[in-house]
């Protein structure tokens, strides 16, 4: 059932709710005098100077620290001292010549979709007590936290939240750190919301939003949007680069209406999140087929990175990768350094496999070709940690010892075992050179859910 609405204006709809450069505007120069005249769109400063010193503080992002001045004078201004914000820079040049736009005319009011989810499936104990409680949270427009193991179902649990949400005239916010989670959620939420204007926003993606009623985005998107959300849901909230960018939290403010509540999703949060004191909490230990995590297996390698850079394989890696090439192998390593001079040694050893890192130009065609079965054997950096499903999939990390592996990683890379219903067991196996505490947390992790999935039975 469809309610009678005002939709914005085919011109107009793109600039709703947003903070853009004249750049983004898509507008003639007659356009944009016209309508800054009839008050309908706003211009203000896109770095103000602050304190007596004049800071500058990049209003987009609210940068302080990474300033520069051109090495010539600025071609729009002249000036030889015209600050840029380089914090930024990916979404486009703040200069302090410039402004940011935004509308003020007349806001759409959206339709409100009755009856918008499609999804017929199952939920599990676990998964409708969270259920539940998101829907609680959003009619009572509070802040929550969804603790939910890897595996646990954590798209399926928002399903019956955001239908609620449609069927208020809400307009949604998913946004998470990573690109290749946004890929992966976008054909799950169409399938799910067949009846709702969606967009998918990552770098380099071709939808644009036009006052969409459901965005899904990565938290670098966000920074374009001003109080234009009812409700935000921000999936895998520790994640980086979100855990430690400051401006990537404060665009997740900013972007939401006054009192619109904001739920996180997390299967390991951090230490300054279950803090505070505001956050109400709701946890599931247990997958959502009912079997337990798997749990990971160390296996010592010696100075695996001596042999590696001979473009040699430790003798134990050679008989993991050969005991389990009849299934899909997604083998973590800590650089990218490391991925190269991993694949040498492999094509040496006849090892078929493909390779991915944030940098690696065919990425995502290589994530798929793994996806669709073309690629058996994945070499990967910490890139692939979060939000990608293969089924029957053996997972093991090389140099587990590593700093870049923290507890979240680890416990997150362990979380890609054993996720189809078909295949709810596997193997994790940590190859290192010296046992860490991180690795032990991990571990002590998985066993703790482990524990108290089995008191959720």
């Amino acid at each position: 059932m469809l309610i009678e609405s005002l939709e914005p204006n085919h011109d107009t709809a793109f600039l709703i709710g947003k903070l853009l450069l004249k750049s983004e505007l898509n507008l003639s120069e007659r356009e944009i005098e016209q309508w800054l005249k009839e008050k309908k769109l706003e211009k203000s400063p896109a770095i103000l100077f602050r304190g007596r010193q004049g800071r500058p503080v990049c209003v987009r992002c609210h940068n302080q620290d990474f300033f520069q001045f051109g090495q010539h004078p600025c071609a729009k201004c002249g000036s030889p001292s015209c600050y840029y914000c380089r914090h930024c820079l990916s979404l486009g040049k703040v200069q302090a010549c410039q402004g940011l736009y935004r509308w003020i005319g007349d806001q759409p009011k959206l339709t409100k979709v009755v009856k918008s989810l499609a999804w017929e499936g199952e939920l599990s104990v676990g998964q409708i007590r969270a259920s539940e409680q998101i829907v609680s949270w959003l009619e009572q427009k509070k802040t929550g936290l969804v603790w939910a193991v890897c595996g646990a179902g954590k798209t399926e649990i928002i399903f019956r939240g955001l239908e609620k949400a449609f069927a208020k005239g809400w307009r949604v916010l998913l946004a998470t750190p990573r690109t290749d989670v946004v890929k992966e959620l976008e054909p799950r939420f169409q399938q799910a919301f067949p009846s709702i204007r969606m967009a998918a926003l990552y770098g380099g993606s071709e939808h644009k939003d036009r006052c969409h009623m459901f965005i899904l985005a990565t938290t670098h998107q966000v920074l374009r949007y001003e109080n234009a959300f009812d409700c935000i849901i921000v999936d895998e909230v520790d994640a980086f680069p979100f855990s430690f960018d400051k401006s990537l939290q404060f665009a997740v403010e900013r972007a939401r209406k006054q009192a619109a509540p904001i739920i996180y999703l997390s299967a390991t949060p951090n230490q300054s999140l279950l803090r505070q004191s505001e956050l109400q909490m709701v946890k599931i230990p247990k997958r959502f087929h009912g079997y337990p995590l798997p749990v990971p297996r160390l296996k010592w390698v010696g100075d695996w990175t001596k042999k590696i850079k001979k473009r040699k394989l430790p003798s134990p890696l050679i008989q993991w990768l050969t005991e389990h090439l009849t299934q899909p192998i997604l083998l973590f390593v800590p650089t990218i350094a490391v991925v190269e001079q991993l694949s040498d040694a492999l094509s040496l050893k006849g090892f078929s496999h493909g390779k991915v890192y944030a940098d690696a130009r065919d990425r995502h065609q290589t994530v798929n070709a793994f996806r669709e079965g073309s690629i058996s054997l994945l070499v990967t950096t910490t890139i692939l940690e979060r939000g990608v499903t293969i089924s029957n999939v053996a997972v093991a990390v090389l140099g587990a010892e590593n700093p870049v592996f923290d507890e979240a990683a680890l416990v997150q890379i362990s979380g890609r075992v054993g996720r189809d219903r078909k295949f709810p067991e596997g193997e994790i196996c940590f190859f290192h050179f010296g046992r860490t505490l991180a690795m032990n947390r991990a571990i002590r992790q998985v066993k703790m859910m482990n524990r108290e999935g089995t008191l959720l039975s």
